[in-house]
């Protein structure tokens, strides 16, 4: 292990003397709560807080399977141009209001000025209207394969219901108020950014009558609240967690993994498929050396999985080599586009670099020392970059200055950035449309702007495409031009398993923390 338990007076005041009440529990996310709207911002921490205190018209299952959540249901032509959608009765805000039928419209309007799926539902729309204060209608003006996956879509930028009061204000600024209609309250007045966020059972909401599952389902809260408490350093997360002074870690330091279950009293989630992670190497392609192809392929020749994901620290059954970008062990998993990768490594890299004439541009990493799964994968990976022969100059932070930094489309010279790694939850892949490394393809919001032709021409034929075999060849075809074009590089697929007390019962799994069904023991 890296530090030895800290002593409980450290812990007492890292979490304060009160000890937590028998209904309250206390968790460390990975990353820091700092923006509260999930339509601005892809951070995963916010992504959490949106499922506590926001809900969506369709929720998805921990096996990838779209169900009504807001929704009663829904209804679709003959012709599948048209889609009547129905809320469930009897849901309101947080603030008292009714949820109705152009709440919906509004909040998918403003969502789908944001996200890539959005916008091309939005841009295959000729109507989207409520009929009364539970019924709306959407009317395609072309075919559109994917309604009801857009709706329910669990990754970054959600389609969160909001009053359309907030909705119908600009979409590229947060909202001035948190109101939502999901499991829980946020008490904004305690918020101390930087130290911990406070959440409150919802006593207006009204949970579904099927068991929860993933992010569909009754989302039934059995807990008085819910603290989430910033903490930094990862030894001293895992002395609180075995101390009892924090009761779930989103992810557990890799290092400690082997320890923590010899310990009868900490419970590790168990993560396969879909519910892992893989590990991205965010590439800028408007900036030298990066904005030529040749270059960013030797990039990708630079990375070798297995030493990146033996860097986490893993056991061996939680990481693997992966070049599929739906994730390996999946429902799309595919080869396609891989061929110029066999015999990868600093030699195939260096020699690509020579063709491409590669004449020493500085590269600027950006490196997140403050997070446990980027600080390790960063490590390795500046290293293997410049042993292929890249200028590298690492520049290290917290996790918040490089996400900050990464929105600068500025020269490196000035400010700007090359390469910055980051990882993807498996559940976000699962569907091209949505899979960010493809479908942000051309997109001003999406850090990196990749753009590339071909990729536009798929993602229409995919949206048009109903049939599943059709379905699938386009998805491979999508997999060999990322490769191609190489819009990100990729570092590897690895779980990154929650802990908790072993009091802790009724987690539900899934590839992000979510609260509801939990109870202590």
């Amino acid at each position: 292990m890296r530090a030895p338990f800290l002593a409980a007076a450290l812990l007492a005041a890292t979490l304060g003397t009160a000890a937590a009440q028998p209904r309250t529990l206390r968790v460390s996310l990975n990353t820091e709560l700092q923006v509260l709207d999930p339509i601005v911002t892809t951070i995963n921490a916010t992504r959490v807080f949106a499922y506590m205190v926001f809900d969506t018209l369709v929720g998805i299952d921990n096996q990838g399977n779209l169900k009504p959540q807001m929704l009663e249901g829904w209804e679709v032509s003959d012709d599948r141009l048209t889609w009547r959608l129905t809320l469930r009765e009897g849901l309101e805000f947080s603030d008292g209001t009714p949820v109705t039928a152009a709440d919906a419209v509004a909040s998918i309007r403003r969502w789908g000025k944001r996200e890539a799926l959005g916008g091309q539902l939005m841009r295959s729309t000729a109507a989207l209207e409520a009929v009364d204060d539970r019924r709306f209608t959407l009317v395609l003006n072309r075919p559109f394969a994917f309604v009801i996956e857009a709706l329910g879509k669990p990754g970054h930028t959600i389609p969160v219901m909001m009053p359309a009061r907030l909705a119908n204000l600009p979409a590229d600024k947060a909202v001035p108020e948190i109101v939502g209609s999901g499991p829980f309250l946020f008490r904004r007045a305690e918020w101390r950014p930087g130290d911990r966020a406070s959440f409150d059972r919802n006593p207006r909401y009204r949970p579904r009558p099927e068991p929860a599952d993933g992010l569909a389902g009754g989302k039934r809260v059995h807990l008085d609240r819910v603290e989430l408490i910033s903490m930094p350093d990862q030894a001293t997360r895992v002395s609180a967690l075995l101390a009892g002074e924090m009761d779930l870690l989103e992810i557990v330091p890799f290092d400690f993994i082997a320890a923590l279950r010899r310990d009868r009293n900490v419970t590790i989630a168990s993560q396969r498929g879909v519910q892992q992670m893989v590990s991205i190497l965010n590439v800028n392609h408007v900036q030298p050396p990066f904005n030529d192809p040749r270059l960013r392929r030797a990039l990708q020749a630079a990375i070798q999985q297995p030493d990146v994901m033996a860097g986490l620290g893993l056991p061996a059954d939680m990481a693997q080599p992966c070049l599929s970008i739906y994730m390996c062990d999946a429902p799309l998993t595919n080869d396609a586009g891989t061929e110029y990768l066999r015999g990868a490594g600093p030699e195939r890299a260096r020699a690509l670099l020579q063709e491409a004439g590669y004449k020493g541009e500085k590269v600027v990493f950006l490196h997140s020392a403050s997070s446990a799964l980027l600080n390790p994968i960063g490590l390795v990976m500046a290293d293997q970059i410049k042993r292929a022969g890249f200028n590298v100059d690492v520049f290290t932070t917290d996790y918040a200055t490089a996400a900050q930094r990464r929105l600068s489309r500025a020269p490196v010279e000035q400010g700007g950035w090359s390469v910055m790694p980051i990882v993807w939850n498996g559940i976000d892949l699962i569907n091209p449309l949505s899979n960010p490394s493809v479908s942000n393809n051309c997109s001003e919001f999406n850090p990196g702007w990749h753009c590339d032709e071909e990729t536009t021409g798929l993602l229409r034929q995919m949206a048009e495409a109903a049939d599943p075999a059709q379905q699938k060849a386009l998805a491979a075809k999508l997999q060999a031009a990322f490769h191609r074009n190489v819009n990100y590089a990729l570092g590897g697929q690895f779980s990154a398993p929650a802990a908790y007390r072993a009091d802790v019962k009724g987690v539900v799994p899934f590839a992000f923390p979510v609260f509801w069904n939990i109870e202590r023991k």
